[in-house]
């Protein structure tokens, strides 16, 4: 079921199967800012992703001595959140383990993703999980919005730019197949924008390295009239994404609590790169929030 957000400026459309962003239109402009989704294409528009990030070697993980299926980017794109409170401008949706989770994820735990808008065109996304285990809880956590490119009648996806700022030099994590390849790391220089080309996206995703520092990633036309600004407050990595093998109108920019498997890691998901863990009743909030413009 759609849930209705609005603020007389921007209306926010989101849906409990995965707390997924569905949609955000301008109200005076008429714009669609989120990727309305195409099977043929990419289905989704902006999912949530618990409690992994990325792929697994085999889709599996070990914990405990046990081994665990778990398929790319975690359950909980594909799960029915629960609305906990909701306001004309603001929604609360939980996630908690259920025997289905317990059976591929072996923990208790609280998964709540907040939607917030301001007075304007800004809505804040807030990722809160909460261990309710006895044990450590060992999970990552990210978003994935898809924007819509390009925005207006009359331009091309190749129209458009990423501009970052802090505009420094970046460490950037490079993939072999789905995996993440210490062997190719390498940097990324933010000084100068990025154009936005399918040729760039070969290899998958751009990943740059964050260390939980805040970064503003922008995606917008060369005129700089119409765009979005992802704001990111403290994740470990940062993912822009389109397919490059298809006309793709849209381009992901993805804040990442937790990345892929490396190409020769364990299995073992006490030391899976970017793994986060809270003990029992410790909670953890990841931040980011997109400025419509």
């Amino acid at each position: 079921m759609a849930i209705l957000i609005e603020n007389g400026s921007i209306q926010v459309k989101i849906n409990e199967l995965g707390a997924e962003l569905t949609s955000v239109v301008n109200q005076a402009t008429g714009i669609e800012y989120i990727w309305q989704g195409d099977p043929k294409i990419w289905g989704r528009h902006a999912p949530n992703l618990f409690p992994i990030v990325g792929r697994l070697h085999g889709d599996t993980y070990r914990y405990a001595g046990k081994d665990y299926h778990l398929t790319q980017h975690g359950f909980a794109r594909d799960s029915e959140f629960e609305v906990i409170e909701q306001s004309e401008t603001a929604v609360r949706l939980r996630l908690t383990d259920s025997k289905e989770t317990r059976q591929i994820y072996p923990f208790k735990f609280q998964f709540d993703v907040v939607f917030s808008l301001d007075t304007e065109d800004s809505l804040e996304v807030q990722y809160v999980v909460t261990n309710l285990d006895q044990k450590e809880l060992y999970f990552s956590v990210g978003g994935h919005p898809g924007i819509n490119l390009p925005l207006q009648a009359g331009q091309t996806f190749n129209d458009y730019l990423v501009n970052i700022t802090p505009a420094k030099e970046f460490g950037r994590k490079v993939l072999s197949g789905p995996f993440v390849d210490f062997a190719k790391d390498t940097t990324f220089d933010a000084s100068v924008a990025l154009p936005v080309r399918r040729s760039d996206y070969q290899n998958d995703a751009i990943i740059l390295e964050l260390k939980q520092e805040p970064i503003s990633i922008e995606v917008t036309d060369q005129k700089h009239e119409h765009g979005v600004m992802v704001d990111i407050q403290n994740a470990q990595y940062a993912g822009i994404w389109t397919k490059a093998d298809v006309e793709a109108p849209f381009l992901c920019v993805e804040p990442w609590w937790g990345i892929a498997d490396t190409v020769d890691a364990s299995g073992d998901l006490t030391d899976k790169l970017g793994i986060n863990h809270l003990q029992p009743t410790e909670t953890m909030q990841g931040i980011y929030a997109l400025t419509f413009f």
